[in-house]
């Protein structure tokens, strides 16, 4: 079992490697003449440059002296785990202090690479990523097919495939309270779960009045409580496993599969990957139908697939106990008339029912998912 957050080691950075981020920054006349720790004599030998321990710097750029600190967010509990987290708010006081009066002027933004080589980023407006392209079609045109044509074999075993996939990443354990905590936390109260998706409905909602949805993140309160004890459940995650972001392409009769677009961190509760891959199966089965909404037939039959293979896999029983609150968020996402605008209505009322009578159950009934349907 690894810890969910990494230790880091002390950088190691010597006067030539600021040096050379001076001249990347101000140009070929930078030039370090001093270099120390904040508050004591300096000298140019300084070569450990660790959390919590701001250098100051002295230097000269076409002969004029300037003075500047060099410093780097320590990692905490707080949200602050994961050097992406650190470089938010650096990003966030690189562009912004300079606006605020009698501030300290920022003069600017870098990184430290893995050989601790100091990289700088200059007026940045958007950050991008590269990523390899992959072939095959997302897995919501198979279920559209599914709605229209019905389920092959291949379908079932494409969704025990993804089950036996997400058995085998959550098999990888991580022994850190405190981020299974941020987790749970994050869940119930950041800008895109659930909290956040609340306030994104229209207000009011005919559909889902303002007391409802009080009464529903009372409730989501109480289960953040309870989740406090299945801190030792921290797992390697997907965070946003569902068919938009599933490849499929057909290999040999079969279906093979990718995944795009991991989301909210490295680990967190294995509930939150099936939570969202198996209410999708729902999502899907309730479209075409009449009157009270029900999963049946071929959708239940991959949902049913789906589960049978997870718990035969992992045995882990436990998830029952802790999925209720994931099954929430997915579902306010699912059921948004702004990322959905065109559900029937039947299928609108059958997800907003299950998103309460699923908090209302201490373990989650995955063969009885009707009852928080009908």
């Amino acid at each position: 079992m690894r810890k969910g957050t990494e230790e880091k080691t002390p950088l190691v950075i010597g006067p030539e490697k600021i040096q050379a981020y001076l001249r990347q920054v101000f140009g070929d006349t930078a030039k370090l003449t001093w270099l120390g720790e904040i508050g004591q004599v300096g000298t140019q030998g300084m070569k450990e440059f660790g959390y919590g321990k701001p250098l100051r710097l002295e230097f000269s750029v076409e002969g004029r002296l300037k003075s500047a600190v060099l410093s780097i967010m320590r990692g905490d509990k707080y949200g602050h785990q994961f050097y992406w987290d650190r470089a938010a708010i650096l990003m966030f006081q690189h562009e912004t202090s300079g606006r605020l009066p009698r501030h300290a002027k920022p003069m600017g933004l870098g990184y430290f690479d893995v050989h601790d080589k100091m990289a700088a980023v200059v007026d940045p407006k958007e950050f991008f990523i590269l990523t390899e392209l992959v072939d095959g079609d997302g897995y919501h045109e198979t279920l559209e097919r599914i709605v229209r044509e019905g389920a092959t074999p291949a379908d079932i075993a494409l969704a025990r495939d993804f089950a036996g996939w997400l058995a085998e990443i959550h098999a990888d354990k991580s022994d850190d309270p405190d981020l299974y905590l941020r987790r749970v936390r994050n869940l119930i109260g950041a800008s895109e779960c659930i909290f956040g998706l609340v306030d994104a409905y229209p207000h009011p909602y005919d559909k889902f009045p303002p007391e409802r949805f009080q009464a529903l993140e009372k409730r989501v309160v109480d289960w953040r409580w309870k989740l406090r004890s299945y801190n030792h459940r921290l797992s390697v995650v997907h965070g946003d496993f569902h068919p938009w972001n599933t490849l499929v392409r057909e290999d040999g009769g079969r279906f093979d599969f990718s995944v795009l677009d991991r989301s909210r961190g490295e680990f967190g509760e294995p509930a939150d990957d099936v939570s969202t891959m198996s209410l999708n199966f729902v999502l899907f089965g309730l479209y075409g139908q009449t009157g009270t909404p029900r999963l049946q037939g071929d959708f239940e039959k991959l949902y049913t697939a789906f589960w049978e293979e997870y718990l035969e896999r992992t045995g882990d029983e436990e998830i029952l106990e802790v999925i209720a609150p994931f099954y929430v968020f997915r579902g306010l996402v699912i059921a948004s008339p702004q990322w959905y605008p065109h559900h029937p209505e039947p299928v609108r009322e059958g997800l907003l029912r299950f998103l309460e009578r699923v908090l209302e159950e201490e373990r989650f009934d995955w063969r009885g998912i009707n009852k928080y349907l009908e």
